[in-house]
C-alpha cells in the first residue's frame, strides 16, 4: 500500500516537472520568435540614383523585374558657337532613342539609335552587387557594356571599298561603383574601357600611315546626386581620359544639371560638353574643352512601365 502511494507520489512529482519544464520551454520559444519577428530584415537600399542614366553616364541603378523603359535623350549645339544660332538650339542638334527591358531582377538588356552616324546600340546592364540597409555590403556595384554599329553609307568613309562589316563595331564596358551616404546624397564612381575595331588613320612626318587613336581607352569618372526636396536633385559628373593618342587626346567631360521625378518619369535639364551621347565616342572623340567655356545644352527624359 506504501509502495502505490509512493509510486503515484513519484508519478505525479515527475508529471509536474514534465509540465514546468514544458512551460518553461514554450515561454523561451515564443519570446525567441517575438525578438526574431522584431528584427529588421536586411534589405537593399532603394534609390541610389532615380535613373539609369546620370547626365551622360550610367548610373547603378536597374529597374525591378518586368519593367519596360523609354529613353529620350538630345543634345544641342554649343553655346558659345560662332555662328548666330540662338546659343546652340537653332544648330544641329544630336538624339537618341532607346528602349530597355529588365528580364530579371538584377539583369536589364535594351537597345538604341543614334543620330550620329545612324549608330544601333545594344546594351546590357547587371547589378553584381546592392548595398544593403543594415551593414553587409557597404556599397553598389553594375557592369554595363554595349556593342554599337555605325550604318552609314561606305561612301561616308575614307577607303569606302575595304570597309568591311566588322570596322564598323565599337564595345563599351564599365563598371560603376555607388553608395548612398543619406536620403540626400549620392555618390558614384565609375571606370571604363572603350574599344573601337577601327579607327582613322593619316599619314606621319615620315610618310607612314599610322592611327589617329588608339583602338582601346581607358576612362574614369565620378558623379553625384544631391537632393534638394522629394522630387528635385542637383546632378553633377565629371570624366577624365587615361590614354593618350598619336594625334589628340580628348577632353574631359564636366556636366551638371536639374533632374525632376514622378512615379514613371525622369526628367534631367543639364549643360554638358558631350555632344556624341553614344559612350565610346564620348569617351573617344570628345574635342569640346568645358575650361574653354565649350558647353551645350541637353536634357534626358525616360519614361518606365511595370
Amino acid at each position: 500500500m506504501k509502495t502505490n502511494q509512493a509510486m503515484k507520489r513519484a508519478l505525479y512529482q515527475f508529471l509536474g516537472i514534465l509540465f514546468f519544464w514544458s512551460a518553461i520551454s514554450t515561454c523561451i520559444i515564443a519570446q525567441q520568435d517575438s525578438m526574431m519577428t522584431n528584427v529588421p530584415e536586411n534589405k537593399p537600399v532603394k534609390n541610389t540614383f532615380n535613373s539609369i542614366w546620370l547626365i551622360d553616364d550610367q548610373t547603378v541603378m536597374v529597374p525591378i523585374k518586368g519593367t519596360f523603359e523609354f529613353d529620350l535623350q538630345h543634345r544641342f549645339g554649343l553655346i558659345n558657337s560662332e555662328n548666330q544660332d540662338f546659343g546652340g538650339l537653332f544648330a544641329p542638334s544630336n538624339i537618341r532613342l532607346g528602349f530597355e527591358y529588365v528580364v530579371l531582377n538584377k539583369l536589364m538588356v535594351g537597345f538604341g539609335i543614334t543620330k550620329t552616324n545612324i549608330t544601333w546600340d545594344a546594351n546590357a546592364k547587371y547589378a553584381i552587387f546592392k548595398q544593403m540597409q543594415n551593414g553587409g555590403m557597404p556599397v553598389s556595384v553594375t557592369y554595363y557594356g554595349n556593342a554599337a554599329f555605325d550604318t552609314r553609307s561606305k561612301d561616308y568613309f575614307t577607303n569606302p571599298d575595304e570597309i568591311q562589316t566588322a570596322d564598323r563595331i565599337s564595345y563599351f564596358n564599365s563598371i560603376i561603383i555607388a553608395r548612398k551616404f543619406s536620403d540626400r546624397f549620392s555618390l558614384q564612381f565609375t571606370g571604363s574601357l572603350s574599344h573601337f575595331n577601327t579607327v582613322e588613320a593619316y599619314k606621319n612626318d615620315a610618310g607612314e600611315t599610322v592611327d589617329k587613336y588608339n583602338n582601346d581607352h581607358l576612362e574614369i569618372g565620378l558623379g553625384g546626386k544631391y537632393k534638394v526636396s522629394p522630387v528635385t536633385s542637383i546632378l553633377v559628373n565629371y570624366d577624365q581620359p587615361i590614354t593618350t593618342h598619336n594625334v589628340q587626346d580628348p577632353q574631359p567631360n564636366l556636366s551638371f544639371g536639374v533632374e525632376i521625378v514622378t512615379s514613371a518619369h525622369q526628367f534631367q535639364f543639364f549643360m554638358t560638353n558631350f555632344y556624341n551621347i553614344t559612350p565610346q565616342r564620348n569617351m573617344l572623340f570628345n574635342n569640346n574643352n568645358p575650361w574653354d567655356g565649350d558647353f551645350l545644352l541637353g536634357f534626358n527624359m525616360t519614361r518606365l512601365w511595370n
